[in-house]
């Protein structure tokens, strides 16, 4: 773990809108800003809402984001975004819509190409292009990160780009965009963002700076999630889910995630399960697993959510899971379709995701990590 006189840098979009009813605030920021030719990626049911955000000019809109995009889907956004020559490039969706609009936002027009850029701080700028993102869901926290992931459809691997460059110029989370998401959604996108503020807070690269935005939304979940997934039109609930989201967002730059989202990238790259989904299931086993190397920070981690009283393996474990399992997640690998003959080979793809296995506090092997899996399945 690091120290409090640890160096680390923390950046944000540049401008924040945050409320009931702040959607169409991005028309008026991209009218001051003379922005006239303006792309809007987004999924077909926000596609079906895009004057929400009151954008005036010339709109093209991309509707065919899809779960877990792959490296074809990012193809066909640059060919959109290279006709439509736009001056503004919206994310408007969940992470996947926001993921989308950030590539497409430095690789539109420029020489670089996907290959070229995958890693850290490779993306050449300056962006010629402005950037807005609108989250529709409370999990991700893409609005506020500088990292985008496609899948290889080869492969199957996740292939990661983080770049300065991806950072938003606005932000805009209006959380009255989120009351329609069905409850099973907002279920598995609340415990993703959770998710993001656990894996940070006890993270190998784990700051003071960041455990105050971890700590904070990890509480929201627990005092929110639930009443969101009774009614999802609690306005209280949904902004309480949208604030956590975006502190998981802020969680990620500095620090980013560990063992929990290595072991559930395979079930999105294979079998197509939705990325909440994946984390929520994942999310109870490696909370578990974890918490002999850190558990002072667990302890907290389960007062935050009002389980003060479990503090080994097996108590935090069956906290975490009645908490997922009582919003009606899916918690076994099998009802989410995937076979066990598939488990060496996700084993396999988790162990190689270094980048995240590597923050993880206590060492997963080859061995623990199809171990969760046979658990989970």
């Amino acid at each position: 773990m690091v120290n409090l006189d640890s160096p680390i840098s923390i950046v944000r979009p540049h401008a924040i809108e945050f409320g009931v009813g702040t959607a169409e605030r991005l028309g008026r920021w991209a009218d001051e800003r003379g922005y006239r030719r303006v792309l809007v990626i987004s999924d077909a049911f926000n596609a079906r809402r895009v004057d929400a955000l009151a954008l005036k000019g010339e709109l093209t809109v991309f509707g065919e984001v899809r779960p877990e995009p792959d490296t074809d889907d990012l193809d066909r956004v640059l060919a959109v975004a290279n006709a439509a020559d736009a001056e503004l490039v919206v994310g408007f969706g969940g992470g996947s819509a926001m993921d989308l609009a950030k590539l497409a936002a430095v690789l539109a027009g420029s020489p670089q190409t996907l290959q070229e850029v995958v890693g850290p701080n490779k993306v050449r700028g300056p962006r010629r292009v402005a950037l807005a993102q609108v989250p529709t869901t409370s999990g991700t926290g893409s609005e506020a990160g500088i990292r985008a992931l496609v899948t290889d459809p080869g492969t199957r691997a996740k292939l990661a780009v983080e770049s300065l460059h991806m950072l938003a110029d606005i932000a805009v989370i209006d959380p009255a965009l989120t009351f329609t998401v069905p409850a099973g959604t907002t279920a598995a996108t609340g415990v993703d963002a959770m998710a993001h503020c656990v894996e940070a807070f006890t993270n190998r690269k784990a700051h003071p700076m960041i455990d105050l935005y971890a700590i904070e939304g990890i509480r929201l979940v627990g005092r929110y999630l639930a009443r969101a997934v009774a009614d999802g039109f609690d306005a209280e609930a949904r902004a309480g889910l949208s604030l956590a989201s975006l502190y998981g967002g802020f969680c990620l730059g500095p620090v980013n995630t560990a063992g929990g989202h290595a072991l559930a990238y395979p079930l999105g790259t294979r079998w197509h399960v939705a990325h909440g989904a994946a984390n929520a299931l994942i999310f109870p086993h490696v909370l578990a697993f974890n918490t002999p190397s850190v558990p002072e920070k667990t302890v907290i981690i389960m007062d935050a959510l009002g389980h003060g009283r479990a503090r080994d393996i097996r108590s935090v474990f069956d906290t975490a899971h009645a908490f997922c399992a009582g919003l009606g997640i899916e918690m076994t690998l099998s009802g989410l379709g995937v076979e066990r003959s598939d488990l060496d080979a996700m084993t396999e793809d988790a162990f190689a995701i270094r980048r995240l296995l590597d923050n993880n506090p206590r060492d997963l092997t080859r061995a623990d990590i199809r171990a969760i899996y046979e658990a989970a399945f």
